[in-house]
């Protein structure tokens, strides 16, 4: 399990993003939650747009990578 060093993602801005999304209160531990969610699917995203940059045999991950990454995700 996490612990609170180890979370990439600060939680105020999970917090900005669940409020933006209508929320009128946000408990502290939901934006925890949705926070290990994000960082979960980053890090997935992140190694397909490794490996495609692997594949066009280059060492730099691209914006393009991490767009056909998440592209071949929501499929």
């Amino acid at each position: 399990m996490k612990t609170e060093n180890d979370r990439i993602i600060p939680i105020a801005p999970i917090d900005r993003l669940i409020r933006k999304a209508n929320a009128d209160r946000v408990s502290e531990s939901a934006a925890k939650e949705l926070g290990v969610i994000l960082e979960q699917l980053g890090k997935e995203i992140a190694n397909r747009a490794i490996d495609l940059a692997k594949h066009a045999k280059r060492t730099t991950v691209k914006d393009s990578d991490i767009k056909l990454a998440y592209k071949q995700w929501r499929r």
